[in-house]
């Protein structure tokens, strides 16, 4: 029956009430580039690459040996660098922000490269902002342009951005399977809150997306276990990469089977799992996989924003992991970005600058609330 029906009192009434499910829950065969959700402009940006049709099945999968999957997640990392470069190949250098780089012992000896962005005319203290970047906590750095260029603009908004250059499980800064990278954003955390004084820091904000998503999280749940929850005033998660259960998705998580093949696939994210955690010992490990903290591991956190896609296969693990702390007391916010694939609000600066600086905006809004 249409709503603009004409309606005769008495007259027996048929609807059809039959849902229909969104994305590939609905259509098994639904295409990102089809599906009606996703923002014309992202996909239009995507096509070049061919990133608008879902990602093709693995090579490889979880039970493929730890050395055949670094060389895998090797060449990937090479493939997504060159992507990222070409996203951001046209983009004007950001005007007012100052770079310098510090080196840094962390907790297991090793040297840290941190590399700290500031607005170039600065006075007095700002809000600080520790960041971890993406990639699955395997791949990826944050030398990288893409993740140059974020710290540029959340410096340009008014932030002291140090980004950490942490190891990582595969790829050129690996292979450091977990829980080295935690424990290099431990150290960065550590000297961040040290040296607020010398950096011009008056608060500390961790935030990342992705396996910085995760990172974030898992550093903050580490934080309150070793009694340093004290240097963080906020959190702010963006597409956290947290379940671990990719290779066997979780059936509570429909996104995961909603919008597998969106830009990022079931799969893949399985393979990036094992190499960050080969033995599987730490698969509900809280801090390897956030998702699986318990109230007692969250009470007493500062407050959060989970930030997620609608068209990302881990959206549905962030909004479960904001329920949780809203569960254990914790101050949150859930927050999501229609349209947009996995990281889409940080990936597609120049296709859809609205969406890019709503999410910086949003990351200084919720500094200056604290």
């Amino acid at each position: 029956m249409r709503c603009d029906a004409p309606f005769t009192k008495g007259a027996e009434v048929t609807v059809d009430q039959t849902p229909i499910l969104p994305g590939r829950l609905g259509q098994a065969d639904m295409q990102l580039k089809d599906d009606p959700r996703a923002d014309p402009r992202m996909v239009a940006a995507m096509e070049p690459y061919g990133l608008g049709v879902n990602a093709g099945p693995s090579p490889v999968d979880a039970s493929t040996p730890i050395d055949a999957l670094l060389e895998y997640v090797g060449e990937s990392e090479a493939g997504f660098e060159m992507l990222f470069g070409m996203l951001a190949a046209d983009q004007a250098p950001v005007a007012g922000v100052a770079r310098s780089v510090e080196i840094i012992r962390g907790i297991d000896g090793n040297d840290i490269t941190l590399y700290v962005h500031r607005p170039a005319d600065s006075t007095g203290p700002l809000p600080g902002l520790l960041h971890l970047h993406g990639g699955g906590m395997v791949v990826l750095e944050a030398a990288g342009v893409g993740y140059a260029t974020w710290r540029d603009d959340l410096a340009a908004a008014g932030f002291v951005v140090v980004g950490v250059e942490f190891r990582n499980g595969g790829g050129k800064h690996g292979p450091y399977p977990f829980p080295a990278g935690l424990n290099d954003c431990t150290s960065a955390l550590r000297w961040m809150a040290a040296n607020k004084a010398q950096l011009g820091v008056s608060k500390i904000v961790v935030s990342g997306e992705s396996g910085g998503g995760n990172l974030t999280l898992a550093t903050t749940l580490r934080a309150n276990r070793d009694g340093d929850i004290g240097a963080i005033d906020g959190v702010y998660a963006q597409c956290p990469y947290i379940s671990g259960a990719y290779a066997t998705p979780l059936p509570d998580l429909a996104s995961l089977y909603e919008n597998d093949g969106y830009f990022l696939a079931c799969d893949q994210l399985g393979v990036l799992a094992k190499v960050y955690d080969p033995a599987g010992e730490n698969s509900t490990n809280p801090l390897a996989w956030p998702y699986h903290a318990t109230q007692a591991d969250m009470t007493g956190l500062p407050p959060h924003v989970i930030s997620v896609n609608q068209l990302d296969p881990l959206r549905d693990e962030g909004i479960a992991y904001y329920r949780m702390l809203v569960s254990a007391g914790v101050s949150a916010v859930s927050r999501t970005v229609n349209g947009t694939c996995h990281a889409g609000d940080c990936l597609f600066r120049a296709a859809m600058p609205d969406v890019y600086f709503s999410t910086i905006r949003d990351i200084k809004s919720f500094a200056d609330s604290l």
